[in-house]
């Protein structure tokens, strides 16, 4: 089972599609199935792959040994000549971010650990925020040491922050947030809770971020298949 963790060991790739149909999603689905569990690159660790469920789309949360290992898998001949194009045929966006994970926070009951799996029942949010490059660092804190109040917020399980380094389909710099619920009725009543009635630390978080972000996009998921190195 993978796990999250800002200790620096790994490169974490995000790559994040979306189309327009159910159909499609579940073609993007088995297509990512097929590549994880033939998958055997030099410094490849494992891969995560997501459902959408507000939203059309998938996402593969992969950790590498290293970026050149990643660039390696990159410049082949089958990533390039079947991978993309595949993806291209039934996606409407491709987003293919490297990215280090900066923070990490969980609920006191999972023991300062976050881990991804099938066998789990998270219901996760992916949410990408743009950022000007000067402004990175603290929209990094603003999403992560600053948001100490979810711990107090029902069916908030964990949260990491990830500080984006560089993309394909992504322009600049960005941030993303990946976080765990207990279900979707928690997040969602999370989200819906009116500005006015926030508690103080999170309308001060949330002002903060609006004045960084430049742009923001999300989804979210549950995790339907993994993989790692050597099963």
């Amino acid at each position: 089972m993978p796990k999250i963790a800002a200790d620096g060991q790994h490169l974490t790739v995000l790559n994040l599609f979306t189309t327009d149909t159910a159909e499609k999603q579940e073609k993007l689905l088995a297509a990512m199935r097929e590549i994880v569990d033939a998958a055997a690159y030099e410094g490849w660790i494992s891969s995560t792959v997501h459902a959408g469920q507000d939203k059309y789309g998938t996402a593969n949360f992969i950790q590498w040994r290293s970026t050149e290992d990643l660039e390696t898998r990159y410049a082949g001949e089958e990533f390039k000549h079947r991978t993309l194009p595949l993806f291209g045929e039934i996606t409407t966006s491709i987003r293919l971010l490297q990215n280090e994970i900066a923070f990490t926070q969980q609920k006191p009951a999972l023991d300062g650990v976050t881990e991804i799996s099938p066998t789990r029942d998270d219901y996760t949010a992916i949410e990408l925020f743009g950022v000007a490059e000067a402004d990175q660092e603290e929209l990094v804190d603003a999403l992560g040491a600053s948001q100490r109040y979810l711990l107090d917020v029902p069916g908030y399980r964990t949260h990491t922050v990830l500080r984006g380094l560089r993309a394909r389909g992504v322009e600049g710099k960005f941030v993303v947030v990946y976080s765990q619920w207990d279900n979707k009725e928690a997040y969602d009543a999370h989200r819906a809770v009116p500005q006015s009635e926030r508690v103080p630390d999170r309308q001060k978080v949330d002002s903060r971020v609006r004045s960084l972000q430049t742009w923001q996009d999300e989804n979210t998921y549950r995790v339907v298949h993994t993989r790692a190195t050597g099963e």
